[in-house]
């Protein structure tokens, strides 16, 4: 007899941000550690909330969903952009 396999699911979108479930940590941060070079330990780490398998279903979830999930940071760095240049015109 063997042992039923499951899947799960490691990342939810919520009011347009993707976070690992359960958690309050986004995927933004996990992935641009991966892109960075870092080790899904050492993200593991980083990240004491999270489980090397979270860690690992993140990167896998960014993977399985890279042209999705790449033009969203891409969007946030826009958002970013923009309010970084709104709060610089209020400074001057």
């Amino acid at each position: 007899m063997s042992a039923a396999i499951t899947t799960k699911q490691y990342v939810e979108e919520r009011e347009g941000s993707y976070r690992i479930l359960g958690k309050r940590v986004s995927l933004d941060s996990i992935v641009y550690a991966f892109l960075e070079g870092a080790s899904p330990e050492s993200i593991a780490q980083s990240f004491p909330a999270l489980t090397l398998e979270e860690v690992y279903g993140a990167i896998a979830f960014y993977l399985a969903n890279r042209s999705k999930i790449g033009a969203y940071l891409e969007q946030g760095k826009e958002v970013f952009e923009t309010l970084r240049q709104q709060t610089k015109a209020l400074l001057l």
